[in-house]
């Protein structure tokens, strides 16, 4: 399913399958300036066919390289368009060739890439490199218009599961990083326009790192990550059954754990 909003100079791409619904997962692409702002997940290749097709971008930015933001590099390239992206996005792409079984089910299986592309210069936009979520997470910033597209900073105040490769420590930093610009507007990957978003970003850092001393404390207490995970983060949910523990609360623990030596 594909919807498209056009609001001024933006144009919103809104991008879900059937099985992306069962699991309550879409994702917005965005074109700004000419230029569209991420590539949607494998199962909507053909929509975002059309959309480059269509729409006739000067260039493409991949924010990071998670299939429901880089599932159709290929197909996007492979119509002419020029491509920035992180130097590391190669990487975690080809890490995501081997995602688990439900990222599949949610989003499709990820195609290999084709390496190197067309550069893509994307001026007067500036992509400031946010990890946590991500080691190549990057955010597309529009600093004459103070127009912040978010990828998946943001995602909502508090987001209590996590992948086994992020990095909550790096996400804070990033979080700050991002309010500190005092955007004018912000552009969620997955829910849209993010009301008050210096207000947003400041209170998702607050509670993260309200949470990350605390969960310091238990361990440094030697608590159990099960025990710390239902203490501060509540009982097993759905998310984490369906993903078999790949996205789940006590993953979030176990990244404060991993990163605890280097904040000493």
């Amino acid at each position: 399913m594909m919807r498209i909003e056009r609001r001024g100079d933006l144009t919103r791409i809104w991008l879900s399958s059937w099985r992306s619904r069962l699991m309550g997962y879409g994702v917005n692409l965005y074109l700004w300036r000419g230029v569209l702002i991420d590539s949607g997940f494998p199962a909507v290749r053909r929509e975002v066919v059309r959309v480059v097709s269509e729409l006739r971008p000067r260039g493409a930015i991949i924010t990071h390289g998670h299939e429901d933001h880089a599932g159709n590099v290929q197909a996007v390239t492979e119509r002419g368009v020029p491509l920035w992206h992180s130097p590391l996005t190669p990487a975690v792409m080809r890490d995501s060739e081997s995602m688990a079984a439900y990222r599949r089910i949610t989003w499709g299986r990820l195609r290999r890439q084709e390496w190197p592309v067309t550069p893509f210069d994307p001026a007067p936009l500036e992509l400031l490199h946010t990890p946590g979520h991500s080691p190549d997470h990057h955010i597309v910033w529009d600093p004459e218009r103070r127009v912040l597209f978010s990828a998946d900073l943001f995602l909502a105040v508090k987001v209590r599961v996590a992948r086994p490769d992020e990095d909550p420590r790096a996400l804070l930093a990033s979080l700050r990083l991002a309010a500190s610009l005092r955007p004018r507007e912000m552009w969620d990957a997955h829910r849209g326009r993010i009301e008050d978003p210096a207000g947003a970003l400041t209170a998702k850092a607050d509670w993260l790192e309200a949470l990350i001393a605390r969960v310091e404390t238990r361990l440094r207490a030697g608590e159990p990550d099960d025990a710390i995970a239902s203490a501060e983060l509540g009982r097993r949910g759905a998310v984490d059954r369906a993903s078999f523990g790949d996205l789940s609360r006590v993953n979030l623990v176990r990244a404060i754990r991993r990163t605890i030596t280097r904040a000493a």
